[in-house]
């Protein structure tokens, strides 16, 4: 499932967005989570991947650790 619905408007290069894409896809999958669009953790799990991006993170497994790490501290509310 790609992160671009997810960008609302949001610039990123292509190279970007496929590493983020990259981060979204390991982290739902490490989260065993179903890649239903309608799910509200998806739209958690994206915006915290492009928060850390938007920091200047590039590297996929560090956003999925971050993300994943984030979550853990924070749990999400649905």
């Amino acid at each position: 499932m790609p992160i671009t619905p997810y960008l609302n408007g949001q610039y990123f290069d292509p190279e970007t967005k496929r590493i983020m894409g990259v981060a979204f896809e390991m982290t739902r999958v490490a989260m065993r989570l179903d890649s239903q669009a309608a799910d509200p953790i998806l739209a958690i799990i994206a915006n915290k991947i492009i928060e850390f991006a938007k920091g200047g993170e590039r590297d996929a497994n560090e956003l999925c650790e971050r993300t994943l790490a984030d979550i853990a501290t924070d749990p999400p509310r649905a």
